[in-house]
C-alpha cells in the first residue's frame, strides 16, 4: 500500500456521493486504516455539484493539493472535467457515461459539453475507466444504487488498503437488510464491469 491514497468522489446532489465517501470511510475503519472523510455539499440537496475527500493512510488534512488525486470516482462525466486540476497522468478516473445536468447548467442557460469532448479531454490527462453505471445499476434493481456500483468499480483497481470483501461487507453492514441483495449485486456488476474492461 502506498503510504497515502487520496480520493475523490464527485457528482451531482441525489446520486449518493456522500452516502458512498462515508462507506469507504467505514471499510478504512473496519481495516484499522487511518482515514479523513471530507465534503463539500453546498445545494446538493437541490441538484447541485457535491465533492468527498476519502484520505487513508499517513494522512492529517481532509485537504489535497493540485494533481495529488489517485483516484477521481465521479457519478456524471462533467463533474469529473471539473477535478482535473487534482489529477495527474497516473491518476485513475472512473466516471459514468451518462451525464446528468446540474441545476446550475440549467439556470445559467449554459450548454452541456459533449460527452465523448468529455472522455478525450480526461484521456488526455489521466488514466480514465468508463462505465454505464446507471444501466449497470437498472440492471441490479434500482438506479439509487449507482453509487454502490461505483464503490465496486473502484474495487476492482486493486488500489485500496483492504480487499474488495472488505468493503463490500462494510456496505451491506450499513444498510437496512432489505436491501443487501440489490446492493450486492450492484457491488458485483460494477467491479465486474472494471474487470472485464481492464483486460482488454
Amino acid at each position: 500500500m502506498k503510504e497515502k491514497l487520496n480520493i475523490i468522489l464527485t457528482g451531482v446532489g441525489g446520486q449518493g456521493v456522500i452516502t458512498a465517501a462515508t462507506l469507504l470511510g467505514k471499510a478504512a475503519v473496519s481495516a484499522k486504516i487511518n482515514v479523513i472523510v471530507s465534503e463539500v455539499h453546498g445545494m446538493a440537496q437541490r441538484g447541485g455539484v457535491v465533492d468527498c475527500t476519502v484520505r487513508m493512510g499517513k494522512v492529517h488534512s481532509p485537504l489535497l493539493t493540485k494533481g495529488s488525486a489517485d483516484v477521481i470516482i465521479s457519478s456524471e462525466p462533467v463533474e469529473a472535467l471539473r477535478q482535473l486540476e487534482k489529477t495527474n497522468k497516473k491518476t485513475i478516473v472512473i466516471t459514468d457515461i451518462k451525464p446528468v445536468i446540474p441545476s446550475t447548467v440549467a439556470i445559467t442557460g449554459e450548454s452541456y459539453p459533449k460527452v465523448e469532448d468529455i472522455t478525450r479531454e480526461l484521456k488526455n490527462r489521466c488514466n480514465l475507466i468508463t462505465i454505464d453505471a446507471l444501466s449497470l445499476a437498472e440492471k441490479a434493481g434500482n438506479k439509487v444504487v449507482k453509487n454502490v456500483v461505483l464503490l465496486g468499480a473502484l474495487s476492482a483497481l486493486n488500489i485500496l488498503p483492504f480487499s474488495h470483501d472488505v468493503l463490500l461487507k462494510s456496505i451491506l453492514a450499513n444498510i437496512p437488510e432489505k436491501y443487501v441483495s440489490i446492493n450486492k449485486r450492484a457491488f458485483e456488476l460494477g467491479r465486474d464491469a472494471v474487470i472485464e474492461q481492464r483486460k482488454t
